[in-house]
């Protein structure tokens, strides 16, 4: 017996010892950088990673943890080597990625590989835990609870249970974070003549002021200062490039947020217009301001410029960029810049913009006003 306890130890040292030699080869992951920055150095590192025990394996994806993308790629792919032979082997520490999984702190792209190992080592326990991050803070791992409830929503409409389906349906609703996922539920719902209020459920900001057309001859109006980049004064009227330029009030009336120069101002061509809004937190908090737009564009938030994009009809989708700010209590003055440019093909006329107040999961964040 003291022979064996003194090999378990001596195993669980050289474990131990394995686990922190770990540290060096994962940090020269992680100094990856673009244009092969550090390449020679990560692949030596690779190398020494992949061979490690499968203990290691919650070491390795904590490194995945505020890492750039090309050393995340990195990490993955040594994960993946690793979880590979532990399944071969039998030997994928379950319960050490469980614990990392349910480490909210742990990064969303590392979680999500957890949850990925976990069902395959596990299916029946994966499913146990799918319920458990229909709130999580990965909008990827949400997609895995979601996906469940409109399967048990879809069972309960062959029974002709309407009740139970309205209500997994309307659960999945509530936790659903993706695009696609909520447009399959919205029309579950509906079809079960249940109201959907999509531009609460996204938080897209549908009431704004807008003025319009300055000029963007040359496509010289996406640096141009125009008065309401100094100041807004609602009951100004200024020269246009067409015609006099005044504030009107637009609300929208799109289930997607859809803020459309064109229906106040009519079709114009080689123009910049401005919209404004006020967007009143109950409380300072960090947010994101998330918008997709098509033409050249420029946000501000209470006078600090957020973002520019100086390109034009590239296509524009849901949460096309995502902007982190910190809302203040109270009111916040969000204005947008919307620039439009001189080609006249049909695929080139809209001039529009959708944007909605959320935190980083995607989750609505409601103005108290």
């Amino acid at each position: 017996m003291k022979l064996s306890l003194i090999s378990l130890f001596a195993l669980s040292a050289v474990s131990l010892q394995a686990a922190e030699d770990l540290s060096k080869p994962i940090e020269a992951l992680r100094a990856v950088g673009k244009e092969g920055q550090g390449n020679e150095a990560a692949g030596k590192a690779w190398q020494e990673i992949v061979k490690a025990d499968a203990a290691t394996l919650p070491e390795v994806l904590k490194g995945m943890n505020g890492a750039n993308p090309l050393a995340e790629n990195w990490l993955r792919a040594a994960v993946g080597v690793i979880a590979d032979e532990a399944l071969k082997a039998k030997k994928l520490p379950v319960p050490a990625l469980v614990t990392f999984l349910k480490n909210t702190q742990n990064s969303p792209g590392a979680r999500v590989v957890a949850f990925d190992l976990i069902h395959r080592a596990d299916e029946k326990l994966a499913e146990e835990l799918t319920p458990t991050l229909l709130e999580d803070p990965s909008s990827d791992l949400r997609r895995h609870p979601v996906a469940k409830l409109i399967e048990a929503g879809d069972a309960a409409l062959e029974k002709k249970d309407n009740a139970a389906a309205i209500v997994a349906y309307g659960k999945g609703l509530g936790g659903a974070r993706d695009e696609d996922q909520i447009k399959v539920l919205a029309k579950k719902l509906r079809a079960l003549d249940q109201k959907v209020d999509l531009p609460k459920h996204f938080g897209f900001l549908m009431s704004w002021k807008m003025i319009a057309p300055f000029s963007n001859a040359d496509r010289a109006g996406f640096d141009t200062v125009y008065p309401p980049e100094k100041e807004l004064k609602f009951d100004a009227v200024y020269e246009g490039k067409t015609k006099e330029a005044k504030w009107v009030d637009f609300t929208s009336t799109e289930e997607y947020g859809k803020i459309d120069f064109n229906k106040p101002f009519g079709m114009e061509k080689s123009v910049v217009g401005y919209a404004a809004t006020d967007f009143f937190s109950t409380e300072d908090r960090p947010a994101e301001i998330r918008i997709g737009c098509k033409d050249g564009w420029k946000v501000w938030l209470n006078g600090e410029l957020l973002f520019a994009r100086d390109e034009y009809h590239r296509g524009a989708k849901l949460d096309q960029y995502k902007l982190p700010c910190q809302l203040k209590k109270g009111k916040n003055t969000i204005l947008v810049k919307c620039c439009q440019n001189e080609q006249t093909e049909q695929w080139t006329v809209e001039w529009e913009f959708q944007l909605r107040v959320c935190d980083a999961t995607g989750t609505a964040i409601l103005a108290a006003k």
